[in-house]
Order: C-alpha cells, then structure tokens, then sequence
C-alpha cells in the first residue's frame, strides 16, 4: 500500500487565501494537508475530517506560518491510513517541522489567553474575589482575541472568526 501513497512533492502548492477566503472545495472533506510558510518552508503536517475547518484554525492559531498548503483528500476516512500519510509526508520532508515538533500545541490546541497575561493583569486575576475571576478571564480573552483578529486580518482574511463564548470564561479561545 505505501507505494500507493501520494507524496507531498506531488501535490501542488495552493495559496492559503485567495481574496480574503480559503480556496473553495474543501468544506467538508476528508483528508490530510501540509502548511508552508512564506518562504513556502514546511511548517506542519495535519488531517481533518473537515480540511476547511482544520485549515481556518491554524490560520488563526498561527497567521505568520500560513501562506502555502497541500492537501490530499480521502473518500473513507481512515485515521490509519492518515497517520500513514503523515508519516511519510514527514519522512519525505527529512526534519520534523515546528507544528509537529516543538510548537505542537500552538498548532492544534485553542488558544490559552492566560499564556498572553499582562503583569497587570495576572495580579488582577490573582486578588480577584472568585466571583470576579471568570469576568476578568472573559476580559482577557476578549484583549487576545481582538489582538488575534488583528493578526488574520493583516494576513489578508476576510472570514468571519468566532470564538465559543463559553470557553472564554475560562480564558480559552477556541472556534466556534
């Protein structure tokens, strides 16, 4: 089966944006796509059961490292047949690329805004009474999330993001 496998070399290159949306078709496939930079410098390797999905979350997780992606689609989802892609996308590539390495979490977990605290603010929050900390959590979430919006924004997409309002009691911003 591994020679049937596709190699990333022979997919081709699409722009993470084009005018301010990800490129049409891939709402509700299956499959698995490799990030690149702008240097078109590989950056992470990861599958979805909705590529749109998963390639809107790491643009707002990581902006600056998605320029550039690859994808391949499957007609029946298999996470043994994906981690197998993966694997080989990675062994091709020849180093472990910083989303699948180092930066991991930064690359596929929500965003924790309590990593991006002021000083101020973690005095604030350390002080609060309980009943105020969730409020002051929602207030920071509120701060990265605007700063995280920016950020998209200046990459040129247009999407609408919407973060769970639940989570960000909690100080997490993950997609809606």
């Amino acid at each position: 089966m591994a020679d049937t496998l596709p190699t990333l070399a022979s997919l081709d290159m699409q722009p993470y944006l084009v005018e301010g949306e990800l490129p049409s078709g891939l709402e509700g496939k299956v499959g698995i796509y490799a990030i690149f930079d702008a240097a078109e410098a590989l950056q992470y390797v990861g599958y979805s059961r909705d590529i749109s999905i998963g390639l809107i979350q790491h643009l707002v997780r990581c902006p600056e490292q998605c320029h550039w992606f690859k994808f391949y689609t499957v007609t029946r989802p298999s996470r043994t047949l994906l981690d197998e892609i993966r694997n080989a996308w990675l062994a091709e590539y020849g180093t472990v690329p910083p989303g699948n390495g180092d930066q991991q979490l930064a690359w596929e977990k929500p965003i924790d805004a309590k990593v991006f605290m002021t000083d101020e603010e973690r005095d604030e929050i350390a002080n609060a009474e309980p009943a105020q900390t969730n409020k002051l959590l929602k207030k920071l979430a509120r701060r990265v999330e605007a700063e995280v919006k920016a950020k998209v924004e200046a990459r040129g997409a247009q999407m609408p993001i919407k973060f769970n309002p639940k989570l960000k009691e909690q100080g997490v911003l993950a997609l809606k």
